[in-house]
């Protein structure tokens, strides 16, 4: 009967795998069709970093709120907006505003570049040993950030998958 029982065990869990690898990614992905378009393209991104012990939902709305803050305290029209989402906000969405800004992605990732120099402004950020060495990547896993999706807002997006 215990054998029966793990065979069975063994089998459920090799059709659940197998659902697994042939459902598509975009129905597991809300905001696809709606913030952004499905991704043409996904990576992972390993960072050797922990999140922050305070990081949280809190904390990430906080991060996306004072970004905006200071692009708006600054006057100047950015060509993006950020968004977090997901049960806990662990999905961060960059969107482009205007045509022909982020249309690549190259555009896409030099973008993430670029926010690195932000991301080194921050308290969180100035905590590390060498904060000169991490990227916009890293700060978004030491927050709590599981996903970042970036897109110019038409028909291009790329996401990325942060462990």
């Amino acid at each position: 009967m215990q054998r029966i029982r793990m065979i069975a065990a063994i089998l459920a869990t090799s059709v659940l795998g197998l659902a697994a690898l042939t459902f598509p990614a975009a129905a597991l992905d809300a905001h696809a069709g709606y913030y952004y378009p499905v991704p043409q393209t996904r990576e992972a991104y390993v960072s050797e970093l922990a999140p922050a012990p305070d990081a949280s939902k809190k904390s990430r709305a906080a991060f996306v709120i004072g970004l905006a803050s200071k692009n708006e305290e600054r006057n100047s029209l950015v060509g993006y907006h950020l968004f977090a989402k997901g049960a806990d906000l662990e999905k961060l969405i960059i969107v482009a505003t205007g045509d022909g800004q982020y249309d690549t992605l190259y555009r896409l990732r030099a973008l993430l570049a670029s926010l690195t120099s932000m991301a080194r402004s921050t308290e969180i950020f100035a905590r590390s040993t060498q904060p000169q060495e991490l990227n916009f990547l890293d700060f978004c896993k030491l927050i709590g950030f599981t996903q970042v999706t970036v897109s110019n807002g038409r028909d291009i997006a790329h996401q990325i998958t942060i462990r």
